[in-house]
């Protein structure tokens, strides 16, 4: 296994693991690299400092040196943290607030329009086309985008 540092034509540094080089490539050639956070498919290796082995010496009993591993880096800066900790609370208030009504998401919220069935935040799975369709006809809909872990 090889881990590689990843950028987007977003900007957005990431790092993925991959099987060898040539599995890196492979994905790469097939466009089956995406984005975490823009789910942008424009992808590439980005540069990349080597790993180096250090001595952070603690004693173990006995008086030989233990290793410890070095502390852990941050992926995301403050904006990402915040904007991921924001998607979230909104996830977690419309999926405890609205009622899940699966693939007839589409055929409810017209009811509900047209008030044949009664009035509720309701959440489920529409087609893009079946959504343009809602909107086209004064549905207001809003899409729920997936948190970035879920593409994981």
């Amino acid at each position: 296994m090889i881990k590689f540092a990843l950028a987007c034509a977003g900007g957005h540094e990431f790092e993925s693991w991959f099987q060898s080089s040539e599995a890196y490539d492979a994905q790469a050639k097939a466009g089956l690299l995406v984005c975490p956070l823009c789910r942008s498919a424009k992808v590439a290796k980005a540069v990349m400092a080597p790993s180096v082995a250090h001595s952070r010496g603690t004693k173990r009993p006995g008086g030989t040196e233990e290793h410890q591993p070095p502390a852990s880096v941050a992926l995301l800066d403050r904006r990402d943290e915040e904007t991921r900790a924001l998607l979230k609370a909104f996830r977690k208030r419309v999926f405890e607030t609205a009622e899940d009504v699966g693939p007839r998401f589409a055929e409810e919220a017209r009811k509900i329009h047209r008030e044949l069935a009664p009035e509720r935040p309701i959440r489920g799975q529409a087609s893009l086309e079946e959504a343009q369709a809602l909107i086209e006809e004064g549905i207001g809909v809003l899409p729920v985008p997936p948190l970035p872990d879920e593409w994981n």
